[in-house]
């Protein structure tokens, strides 16, 4: 593609080295869409017959058809799925073919493939993230009124019922997703029409051929337009954090499984066993996504690294930028589809969840609360009750098997209905401010975000 200039063939070394068809020939279906477009942009500008668009149009269809039926043999000597493609295409249909880069660079043309690649996975991520929480939506409803402690320092803090910590994940998910939908909002930009930094004096309506892709708008700066991988770096934080968050409910799962905790069942399609101890029940789905959430952050270090040092415009380091941002995309897809998957398949184990929010201790805060209400203030009351939580602790008795004789040790302003308090239900029911865990809230809440999932 550069022989005019050159004098000896590229080594041998040098092309194995520079090549990226191994991994960025996935962006075939992309490339094809952008030459078509472009191909008709040249059609208009009068650059091209007719006639030569159509036969373009036809034989990129062509090795679509064999690319995808496994057809189409990809030559690293050419580099590039772009160069790949244009080769082939050329050899199909003669001069019409070589007349297709006229007005491009390789440097619009791989900014505007990534675009549109980076579009289609940002929906279909958004897709998988929706069904992650309707299954967790569903496994909310399946825990009913399951109650259970709500954890500070992995440390017993307060009741609350078990589909009111499923659906803080809900919402974690939900910011996921609307971050995705307006991180789209930077990738909907064309950058073809920018050449290699300084367009070309060729003009192409480059609003006609945006058009005919689908984008949103059109880039303003040429040199910006091609040496720009913002969108890629900010579609990697996203998946990154969406990870972050995979992670954590990965945590709380592996905790909820273990004999110790004993709060939830996983399927046997979602465990693995031990070669060696035949009781085992693995939750291997959470640890590896803990892990995997790993790679997730490293390819976003990565890609920063890759742009840190560079000038404008184009540079060859950012070809670096298409493995990392394929395996996050392929690894977030994929955790995405098993977690919803497995979490489909959990059950809650009320009894054991219960038994740990019987935990008296639980009720320290309401106490304080009951105190607040007669008028003490709450710096006063906690100090108050924790001297109470000492005491109980010392008699080994929780504080509904306090006298209130004993109570009163501690304030004198204790009548008999601080006992109405003591009762998981009670206390639940009592925490009614917006967001907090109330039967009633939660039930609304499932219905809330039933009725958006659906929509």
């Amino acid at each position: 593609m550069w022989k005019g200039r050159f004098q000896k063939p590229t080594s041998e070394l040098v092309q194995a080295y520079g090549e990226s068809v191994s991994f960025d020939w996935r962006l075939y279906a992309h490339d094809i869409r952008g030459s078509i477009a472009h191909a008709k942009g040249l059609e208009k500008a009068g650059i091209i017959t007719a006639d030569e668009r159509a036969a373009i149009e036809r034989g990129m269809k062509e090795i679509q058809h064999d690319i995808e039926h496994g057809d189409f043999e990809w030559q690293s000597s050419l580099e590039d799925v772009h160069m790949n493609i244009e080769s082939e295409l050329t050899k199909r249909i003669g001069q019409a073919g070589a007349k297709l880069h006229t007005a491009r660079s390789r440097n619009d043309q791989v900014a505007t493939d990534v675009r549109l690649y980076c579009k289609d996975a940002t929906d279909q991520i958004i897709a998988l993230v929706r069904d992650l929480q309707r299954s967790l939506i569903e496994a909310a409803e399946r825990a009913g009124d399951a109650i259970m402690p709500g954890y500070t320092h992995l440390q017993r803090g307060q009741p609350v019922l078990f589909a009111h910590h499923l659906l803080a994940y809900v919402e974690m998910l939900s910011r996921d997703a609307e971050r995705l939908a307006d991180a789209k909002k930077r990738i909907d930009v064309m950058p073809l029409g920018s050449g290699a930094l300084a367009g070309s004096t060729l003009i192409i309506n480059r609003e006609f051929v945006a058009k005919q892709l689908g984008f949103a708008a059109i880039s303003q700066n040429s040199m910006d337009a091609v040496s720009d991988r913002d969108f890629v770096a900010e579609l990697l934080f996203d998946i990154s954090l969406c990870g972050v968050h995979l992670s954590r409910l990965s945590e709380d799962i592996i905790i909820w499984c273990s004999a110790e905790f004993g709060f939830v069942t996983l399927s046997d399609a979602h465990t693995t066993g031990s070669s060696l101890m035949p009781q085992k029940k693995n939750p291997d789905v959470a640890e590896l996504t803990r892990g995997k959430t790993g790679r997730l952050l490293g390819n976003l270090v990565s890609l920063l690294t890759i742009l840190k040092g560079l000038p404008m415009t184009y540079n060859r380091d950012m070809q670096e930028d298409k493995e990392p941002l394929f395996d996050s995309i392929d690894t977030i897809k994929s955790a995405l589809a098993v977690f919803a998957e497995m979490i489909s398949g959990m059950d809650v184990n009320s009894s054991r969840a219960k038994s740990a929010a019987n935990d008296p201790m639980l009720l320290a805060t309401d106490i304080a609360d009951y105190l607040v209400g007669i008028g003490v203030p709450f710096r006063q009351a906690h100090e108050i009750i924790g001297k109470l939580v000492a005491y109980s602790l010392r008699q080994k008795r929780g504080f509904a098997h306090l006298k209130i004789e004993e109570y009163r040790r501690f304030y004198k302003g204790f009548s008999r209905d601080v006992y109405d308090i003591l009762k998981l239900d009670v206390a639940l029911e009592a925490r009614k401010g917006i967001g907090a865990p109330s039967p009633t809230n939660v039930k609304a809440q499932l219905k809330r975000w039933r009725k958006l999932l659906e929509a």
